[in-house]
């Protein structure tokens, strides 16, 4: 991994010179360090959540949870992760990334570890709650950094590398969760996070400091860093943020995909186990599969976009190119559901998770895109407010359409239209991607 973040860096300070006739002295490439700490953050953030997503379909025979039972557990974590995204932005961008974060990954840490102590429906509400309290914090504080750390034509492929944590967390829980459960119990595959967030708050506070600040950074990269026009330091209020278009771009985006996401995370394992008899054990294999899939889409997204500005697309072009094609690749999946092969239908729905991994990837960037980076927290965790209201409609939803029915048809006939459907929304809101005048008065602004 280290030689991964080397390579990027070499190749993203390469290219330019001093003067006629002498190369430029090498930028350094201590920012993807810290891309690197986000890229391990987002990990165990995905680990934590995804425990309970690959132990489902076994707990619920435990605990003899029916479909709406299990759809409330899920709809506990999303309701708790709305209120925390509507809280944390702000908090960040008054306490700054290096102690929000930390705060952030403590209180899920212990969230998921207290998952070992329930012993009911009730229980397990309680615990996802918490949570969602706590993993609300992950990406306004990890898209705030990038913002922090990058210049504007480096974000995409940042928000990318570290966005495909949530896919290497995904890949890491079906390897680490069966060999858990079966050996120790389900509660010690709860309580193994632990030392892993622990280890990372240590080694956050002991690394990060904002660019300016960092004895590490070389002047050079400091100036690579803030190669962008200056932008004022002034935090900005809610209400100057919603009254532009901009922000409800990303609002609708995030309003209409995310749900896809988080259906993808707690039903899978539900899904392949109900319909191709998979144990706990052979579950592994088809996720990995799926999750490495939508980890090569993260990073093949941000990539994509920031390949095609540098051909000379404009910002506007690139972004909704990149997301167009992230949006067809979704669209397969309406046949997965009835795919009569387990492979057949893991190859479908591994291409739609690359898609979503994509097309994320992209639409977090397009807050730093049309806000100044102090707004850029603020923003993400509107936006990210509106994805879990939309993840809580889908987990209630899915709960009662599942104990109704027995079919995952509209499930996947929804997840394969909203993308293509966000994207007419984005276009419609933000034709453009114009930065947003923060600084003039709103009725300049409409």
């Amino acid at each position: 991994m280290r030689g991964f973040f080397r390579g990027l860096s070499y190749m993203s300070s390469a290219g330019s010179s001093a003067d006629a006739g002498q190369a430029a002295p090498r930028l350094g490439r201590y920012r993807w360090r810290i891309c690197a700490m986000l890229l391990a953050a987002t990990t165990i953030n995905y680990i934590d959540r995804q425990v309970l997503g690959v132990l489902a379909p076994f707990l619920q025979e435990e605990f003899g949870w029916n479909e709406i039972e299990y759809g409330y557990i899920v709809t506990a974590f999303q309701a708790a992760y709305a209120i925390g995204l509507l809280c944390t932005g702000v908090i960040i961008d008054r306490l700054g990334t290096r102690i929000g974060y930390a705060i952030a990954i403590g209180v899920w840490s212990l969230a998921a570890m207290s998952h070992s102590l329930a012993a009911s429906v009730g229980g397990f509400i309680a615990a996802r709650f918490m949570l969602g309290l706590g993993e609300a914090g992950n990406f306004p504080a990890a898209i705030k950094t990038v913002a922090e750390w990058f210049p504007r034509r480096e974000r995409a492929l940042a928000t990318g590398i570290f966005n495909s944590g949530s896919n290497i967390g995904a890949i890491v829980a079906p390897l680490m969760v069966p060999v858990v459960a079966v050996t120790w119990g389900w509660q010690a595959a709860f309580l193994f996070t632990g030392v892993l967030s622990a280890a990372w708050i240590v080694a956050w506070l002991l690394i990060y400091r904002t660019p300016e600040q960092h004895p590490a950074l070389s002047s050079a990269e400091l100036a690579h860093i803030r190669s962008d026009p200056p932008e004022p330091t002034v935090r900005v209020p809610w209400s100057r943020i919603l009254r532009h278009r901009q922000a409800w771009a990303f609002v609708a985006a995030k309003f209409i995909t995310d749900p896809i996401w988080w259906f993808f995370l707690f039903w899978l394992p539900k899904f392949l186990h109900a319909e191709y008899g998979l144990t706990l054990m052979g579950l592994g294999l088809p996720l990995i599969v799926i999750f490495v899939m939508a980890d090569v889409g993260s990073i093949a997204g941000g990539w994509l976009s920031g390949r095609l500005i540098k051909r000379g697309w404009s910002v506007n072009r690139a972004r909704k190119g990149a997301m167009l094609v992230c949006a067809l690749c979704v669209v397969p999946i309406v046949f997965a559901a009835r795919a009569d092969n387990l492979w057949l239908a893991v190859a479908l729905i591994g291409l739609a998770t690359a898609g979503h991994q994509g097309w994320s990837a992209n639409v977090f960037t397009l807050t730093s895109d049309m806000f100044p980076r102090r707004a850029v927290a603020s923003v993400v965790g509107i936006g990210g407010f509106a994805g879990a209201v939309g993840g809580m409609m889908i987990a209630t939803f899915t709960g009662l359409l599942l104990e109704a029915t027995g079919s995952y048809v509209p499930l996947f006939l929804m997840a394969g239209s909203a993308y293509l459907l966000a994207l007419m929304v984005v276009h419609a809101l933000a034709p453009r991607l114009e930065p947003a005048q923060l600084d003039v008065p709103p009725a300049q602004t409409i």
